[in-house]
């Protein structure tokens, strides 16, 4: 059917914000933009999540036109609607409100039914000695795993 090894990641989101919270969510796509997923091209570059009337969309997901489409292409930065749960949607959403969570896109991947998801996260912005000791923590890790072979 489809290549479900898809798996794109978002490096600056873990970097830039403390992950509280995560979950699992569908996103409308049209046909060409699927296939570029399909073909893994897509750019999490600025992008973010926001509410919209009771509805969370993204905005500023880069999924780059499919060459192959032909007269059926798509705005490549176009708002894409997520789709979840109301209870999650309202739950989100009082917590989005609260001061400095922002909802942030992780990961883009193509399931085993090869459907389009997204991983999304609730975060707070990191401080900038937050990032030195996200730095240091890596670092050690690194060498520790550099000692072990």
């Amino acid at each position: 059917m489809s290549d479900p090894n898809i798996y794109i990641k978002n490096k600056p989101a873990t970097f830039e914000f403390a992950i509280e919270d995560k979950l699992k969510v569908g996103i409308v796509l049209t046909g060409s933009e699927i296939k570029s997923v399909r073909n893994s091209r897509v750019s999490f570059n600025d992008c973010y999540c926001f509410f919209d009337h009771g509805e969370l969309w993204i905005k500023n997901l880069h999924i780059a036109q499919y060459v192959n489409a032909g007269y059926a292409t798509h705005d490549p930065v176009r708002d894409r609607k997520l789709l979840l749960k109301k209870k999650e949607l309202r739950k989100w959403e009082t917590k989005v409100k609260e001061k400095g969570f922002s909802i942030v896109p992780l990961s883009m991947f193509i399931d085993e039914n090869g459907l389009a998801k997204l991983d999304i996260g609730l975060g707070k912005g990191k401080k900038h000695f937050d990032k030195r000791d996200t730095i240091k923590k890596r670092e050690t890790e690194r060498d520790i795993r550099r000692h072990l072979q």
